[in-house]
């Protein structure tokens, strides 16, 4: 919806009256000032003429305990999607900062802010995802200096950012990475002659999966958890 249509139905003012009133910098969309009455603005954005809120966007933030067997989709008409593991408002408001197989479990975060999502998301940033990994094989001793020097992917034709593997058991490791390339984990593994039979994300940067969340549930982010995520023009790591 146009801001000046926006506003002229929400007040008393016409809509010749909400485009002057723009123009002379009365109103503010997200905190700043804006004299385009031509605006796009949707049920997302906080509208303020004056000192009168029209329409407060509150920012959602939530960490899920994702399941296997569900999709990290909005919607699917064969598999389930997480979104179905939320309560129905929430439905239409969230979106997923990140996605996970099918079969991977472990942290996924939604939220409603894109900007905040972008920063935790971004390859470019380098923040770092851990995953617990279990293998079909004992993994190789060469495996943890292949990771750190990069593992080549011939599909996007490009050289993974170093890794750090940490071995737990033979065939167990939690793996660092810094990207989130399509099935990553998976393909790393296999170019080291091993497949991965298990694998759940535990952290994503500074927000670690709450282990009193069982499959299946979330909980909103705390303040500190949301502030740990760097902002625009800086690193993690």
């Amino acid at each position: 919806m146009r801001l000046d249509r926006f506003i002229a139905l929400h007040t008393e003012h016409s809509q010749q009256t909400a485009r002057l009133l723009i123009a002379a910098g009365r109103v503010r969309v997200d905190e700043r000032v804006v004299r385009d009455g031509q605006q796009r603005i949707d049920r997302f954005t906080t509208v303020q003429l004056d000192d009168i809120v029209l329409q407060r966007h509150t920012a959602l933030y939530l960490m899920l305990h994702k399941p296997a067997g569900y999709l990290s989709a909005t919607c699917d008409p064969v598999h389930p999607t997480v979104m179905e593991l939320l309560a129905e408002p929430l439905r239409q408001q969230l979106h997923l900062a990140g996605r996970l197989d099918r079969s991977t479990t472990g942290l996924l975060i939604l939220t409603n802010d894109g900007l905040w999502s972008r920063r935790l998301t971004e390859p470019g940033r380098r923040i770092p995802k851990v995953y617990l990994v279990g293998t079909a094989e004992p993994i190789a001793e060469q495996a943890a200096a292949r990771f750190a020097r990069g593992i080549h992917l011939a599909r996007e034709g490009v050289d993974t950012s170093p890794a750090q593997l940490q071995l737990l058991a033979p065939c167990q490791a939690r793996l660092t990475i810094h990207e989130g390339r399509h099935h990553q984990v998976k393909r790393m593994f296999h170019a080291v002659g091993n497949r991965v039979t298990s694998l759940h994300r535990e952290s994503m940067g500074t927000i670690e999966l709450d282990p009193a969340l069982r499959p299946g549930q979330y909980r909103a982010l705390t303040a500190t958890e949301i502030a740990g995520v760097p902002a625009a023009g800086s690193r993690l790591v």
